[in-house]
């Protein structure tokens, strides 16, 4: 006579499990895709798709904060800067509702004031958008199960703002004198672009990279280029 095969043992109490529970544990987790680029979420489904379940998506913050409550996903990925109010617009909202929703944020930015705002805001991790498909979905499923992840630069920003090294208001603070795209030419700025390439980079004219580059120095009370470089690089925003 047979032996039955030993079964794997599913995680939690003994006899807690219902059956609709265990279902879940041991079927894909599902995801909402948040990002303003179409072909970048059709990118991410086409690599994670046969891992995950991906339940919805949305460009903007206002159409992103209807589909994760309509559909209640297990994580969220979400882009930090989106039309209509940004990630931590979205954030905030679902959390009023919900505030058990995970979310794991997928950026291309890896400045320190994207990283702390949002896990400040209720993120559970933070990855750049340089991460392949295999270490996505695990990072997906470590959130889902409760765990926060970042990629392994970005980690230092967090532990920098909670230990103080980091003054995480006042960057704030200084940063919320900027719009979206001073901050970009001032990142690019810092890490040694010429005008012509910051330029080329954001597809726009040296004379509007100039424009910006006075106003963010007017705003932040600064100098020269020197200087500025100096600012950005003590807050690690480049």
């Amino acid at each position: 006579m047979s032996t039955p095969a030993p079964q794997p043992a599913q995680p939690g109490v003994a006899g807690e499990s219902t059956a609709s529970e265990t279902e879940a544990r041991t079927g894909p987790y599902t995801v909402v895709v948040v990002d303003d680029h179409a072909m970048f979420r059709s990118g991410v489904k086409a690599e994670i798709g046969r891992a995950v379940a991906v339940v919805g998506e949305a460009a903007d913050a206002e159409t992103a904060i209807k589909v994760i409550l309509a559909s209640r996903p297990d994580v969220v990925l979400l882009d930090v800067h989106l039309p209509g109010g940004g990630g931590v617009e979205v954030l905030r909202k679902v959390h009023e509702s919900d505030p058990d929703q995970k979310f794991l944020a997928l950026s291309v930015s890896d400045a320190a004031e994207d990283v702390i705002g949002v896990i400040r805001a209720g993120a559970r991790g933070y990855v750049t958008k340089s991460i392949n498909g295999t270490e996505l979905v695990d990072a997906i499923r470590r959130v889902a199960e409760g765990d926060a992840v970042f990629s392994p630069r970005l980690a230092g920003f967090v532990l920098d703002a909670f230990s103080g090294s980091i003054d995480v208001a006042t960057v704030d603070e200084d940063l919320d004198r900027l719009s979206q795209r001073e901050r970009e030419v001032l990142r690019l700025i810092a890490r040694g672009y010429a005008y012509k390439e910051v330029a080329k980079e954001l597809f726009i004219s040296i004379k509007t990279v100039e424009t910006h580059v006075s106003s963010v120095l007017r705003k932040l009370q600064l100098s020269n280029r020197h200087q500025l470089t100096r600012w950005a690089t003590d807050r690690r925003l480049v």
